[in-house]
């Protein structure tokens, strides 16, 4: 009987231990989301402030590492995508994603008919100002005119700068069958309609091949633009 007893008291121990372990694990995994997510506004509020020096379209940001906690590299939830509800402005948020091939399109893309924010599109004389620019590119997830993944952006912007880093992910992807974190983060100065830029953060969670922290700024050579409203006109020589 004694026997008995303490092993039924060695058993609720065991399974105590668990408990607190996993909640535990839970809650530390909770923290760093809350965390990163923190720091993402933050890093969003600097990158703002940052004026385009007229030739570095694409900057790298912290020595070009990703902000991912290791919460965010897990792989418990398999393979997602998870966008921003829009703002009280009708802005697009933070796009985020734990990428894998099983969630590529297989048909192709139909036509962009979604306007976002600043969208007072003109013809320059080097072709179209804007592009609706996905967040998440369609060739990655398959998502299209989803209000909450595409914002306005400058040709320049969306190609070659954008495509070119969706392109490094996609390829990898089909190569490999591996997954990459990925986050993308559109980036406005106060109340602004225009985004003043993007930074694409990824990681490729079962090898180093992909690794980049970059910011894209939305501006178009040989155009002046007002992000307060995404109108423009040429600059004044």
């Amino acid at each position: 009987m004694k026997k008995t007893l303490i092993s039924f008291l060695i058993i609720i121990l065991i399974c105590f231990g668990t408990y607190v372990t996993d909640t535990w694990k839970e809650l530390k995994l909770s923290n760093e989301t809350e965390s990163s997510a923190n720091e993402v506004k933050q890093n969003s509020k600097n990158l703002a402030d940052l004026e385009f020096d007229g030739k570095h379209q694409v900057i790298q940001v912290n020595d070009n590492l990703p902000r991912f906690s290791e919460g965010d590299l897990s792989l418990a939830d398999g393979s997602w995508q998870h966008f921003s509800d829009l703002d009280q402005l009708n802005r697009v948020g933070v796009a985020d994603a734990m990428l894998h091939k099983s969630l590529m399109p297989t048909k192709e893309r139909e036509d962009l008919y979604v306007n976002p924010t600043g969208w007072k599109n003109k013809k320059t004389e080097s072709g179209w100002l804007y592009n609706r620019c996905h967040l998440v590119g369609y060739q990655l997830t398959g998502e299209n005119n989803n209000p909450k993944n595409l914002m306005t952006g400058t040709r320049s912007l969306n190609t070659p700068e954008m495509l070119d880093y969706e392109n490094e992910v996609a390829n990898y992807l089909r190569k490999t069958g591996n997954h990459v974190r990925y986050r993308i983060t559109p980036v406005f100065r106060d109340n602004e309609l225009l985004a003043r830029g993007v930074q694409m953060e990824a990681k490729s969670i079962e090898d180093s091949t992909i690794n980049f922290n970059v910011y894209i700024f939305n501006v178009e050579k040989g155009m002046t633009l007002n992000y307060r409203d995404g109108s423009s006109k040429k600059h004044e020589k």
